[in-house]
């Protein structure tokens, strides 16, 4: 500071002097998040380039990555089993003691234990003729028990021809009386030249397993000679899901009447056949209730009507990520909440991108603490209202340092960098994501919704697309029951084999008995 007294030429001087130390600190410090930005960038280009294994490796091990002309999944994997490089530490190996110490820190996971409901054959090894004969006295030695081990084993899939033999009936004294015939056992394809099993089979291996047809079709040839066209097949497929139909339905209108729906969406490919000769991208929209039923509904795209006329009267919880098709949808009386892995999801890619992103990994490790409440309420098998306690004791606190976090953050980064634009999403949403305080059944993450898209994201990759935008409605119907069964935990063979022979020829009022949830509570009687 100068004196009182100093010179007014000398205090203007120093006051612009001042100013423009201020601007110059103001640049800096503007210039330092702009570089932070386009490195998050970088980093983020490279992480996309290299795959998910690379998510660990330092700038170092990623820019030596780049100088290489051809990197192999093997060698990134192997990198990001290193230690970081660090730029005193570039070229210097691990000692061979601390490479022991970790060795010895590893914790062997010990042998894996068989399903105790898979059934036990039996195999018995005898000893060798000498081995059976004492090496002392020469006589004959007993049998005094056994070394026992297990390994999983199996039978692989036999092809046989069912011959069906309908037996016929006539009276040789009457012969106007005519012959009969017994009565055909109802099929899900009439005439097919494979039975059920197969047709069943085949939609388990393309929805279950994301086997593609035309690989089974080469699987069939190779294990029994009879070639069925890839075309043949989609038929069989096809009838399938055009059968499901109303049962799902039946699903979509209990899954309207409950109180909580969440509901996500996958984009799939579509063969349109058009002059350009590239695949529509249509979508799957996915909603269920938590340990209920799954129901997926096709759209040509990702426009807001498809929530809109799926969820039209709808008067509960909606939860959902943060995707704007999804507001002003349902009823007058439907919640929307959003989901709080969504916006952690955010904060982790923030960290990834800058490790000494100290801020976002508080933000984290805040969160970390939230999802902490809800597994100890899973661990200790609570129930929605003693949740609902534990949350409203716990929550609250850890929920203003949240938001006070937030907002420090928002003033101190760029808007566009990672852990911006992670604040900015969360910000927005506040309100909507806090709402599990007020609705005790519902959850904090919609990643149940997220796992129901697995078997499409997998299968996908493997299958490419639909045949035409007429078969979308039937796969949607086919991914329903799939994904029903296995969250209900039903057998999906043995469900699609009660459910579909003679479907086509059922009543409307009787699809109410044949959807999972209803086979499933009749199997539980």
């Amino acid at each position: 500071m100068l004196p009182p007294d100093s010179d007014p030429v000398v205090v203007e001087l120093f006051a612009r002097m001042q100013q423009q130390v201020a601007a110059q600190e103001k640049e800096l410090n503007y210039s330092r998040l702009k570089i932070q930005l386009l490195e998050e960038k970088l980093r983020a280009m490279r992480i996309s380039k290299y795959g998910k294994a690379s998510e660990t490796l330092s700038d170092l091990q990623l820019e030596l990555l780049d100088l290489e002309p051809g990197v192999s999944g093997e060698e990134i994997q192997v990198e990001s089993e290193r230690d970081p490089l660090s730029p005193s530490s570039e070229s210097s190996d691990k000692s061979v003691d601390d490479s022991e110490k970790q060795q010895q820190k590893r914790k062997h996971p010990g042998r894996q234990t068989l399903p105790a409901h898979l059934a036990r054959v039996e195999e018995i090894i005898a000893c060798a003729p000498d081995q059976c004969l004492c090496g002392g006295c020469g006589e004959e030695t007993s049998v005094i028990g056994y070394e026992e081990s297990e390994v999983l084993d199996l039978k692989p899939a036999a092809y046989f021809v069912r011959v069906v033999k309908r037996e016929k009936r006539a009276c040789k004294r009457c012969e106007e009386q005519g012959v009969v015939v017994a009565a055909v056992a109802e099929r899900i394809l009439d005439k097919c030249l494979v039975s059920d099993q197969v047709i069943i089979d085949t939609v388990v291996a393309k929805y279950c397993d994301s086997l593609p047809l035309y690989r089974q079709s080469a699987i069939l040839k190779r294990d029994t000679g009879l070639e069925i066209s890839r075309s043949t097949m989609t038929g069989w497929v096809m009838h399938v899901g055009e059968l499901l139909l109303p049962v799902v339905g039946r699903m979509k209108n209990e899954l309207l009447a409950g109180s909580y729906i969440q509901a996500d969406e996958t984009p799939v490919g579509v063969q349109t056949h058009d002059k350009r000769g590239k695949n529509h991208q249509a979508y799957l929209w996915q909603y269920g209730t938590p340990g209920g039923s799954v129901v997926f509904d096709f759209r040509m795209g990702r426009e807001r009507e498809g929530p809109r006329l799926f969820l039209e009267m709808y008067q509960g919880l909606l939860q959902t990520d943060g995707y704007a098709a999804y507001d002003r949808v349902g009823g007058p009386k439907m919640v929307h909440a959003c989901c709080l892995a969504h916006a952690r999801r955010k904060f982790i890619d923030a960290v990834k991108l800058d490790a000494h992103d100290i801020a976002s990994a508080r933000i984290v490790r805040l969160m970390d603490e939230l999802f902490a409440i809800d597994a100890k309420a899973r661990a200790e098998k609570m129930d929605h209202a003693q949740r609902d306690l534990l949350r409203k004791e716990k929550a609250p606190a850890l929920l203003a340092e949240l938001r006070a976090n937030l907002l420090a953050m928002q003033k101190s980064v760029l808007p566009k960098s990672a852990a911006g634009r992670a604040a900015n999403y969360m910000l927005s949403l506040w309100n909507k994501l806090v709402l599990f305080l007020q609705y005790p059944e519902l959850e904090l993450s919609t990643n149940l919704a997220e796992n129901s898209m697995r078997p499409v994201a997998i299968g996908r990759k493997n299958w490419i697309h639909l045949g035409s935008k007429e078969a979308g409605p039937k796969v949607a119907a086919i991914f329903s029951i799939v994904e029903s069964c296995r969250r209900l935990g039903l057998p999906i063979r043995e469900y699609l084999a009660a459910t579909l022979p003679g479907l086509a020829n059922r009543s409307i009022q009787s699809v109410r008995h044949l959807t999972p949830a209803a086979y499933a509570q009749t199997k539980a009687q």
